[in-house]
């Protein structure tokens, strides 16, 4: 599967969002990171990784708002 290099999710309804961001992740191989792009903080996602999937994600904001941002999310390597 290539890698995955962007997923803007600005035109994706609300309430599937997260789903398909978090499908993405587990699509990554350790490693590999894409980037989110969003039309508001994704910070409510952030906390959402946190709590799912502790010490297994990194996260790297590219651009803070005011109408877009961009946040690299990674899948770390084990024992990394």
């Amino acid at each position: 599967m290539p890698s995955l290099e962007e997923l803007d999710v600005r035109e994706v309804p609300p309430a599937r969002r997260h789903l398909l961001i978090f499908s993405a992740f587990e699509a990554l191989e350790p490693g590999q990171t894409f980037v989110l792009v969003n039309d508001h903080d994704p910070k409510p996602l952030y906390y959402q990784f946190q709590a799912e999937r502790t010490g297994t994600f990194t996260w790297e904001y590219l651009k803070q708002g005011p109408e877009m941002w961009r946040v690299r999310i990674g899948k770390t390597v084990p024992g990394g």
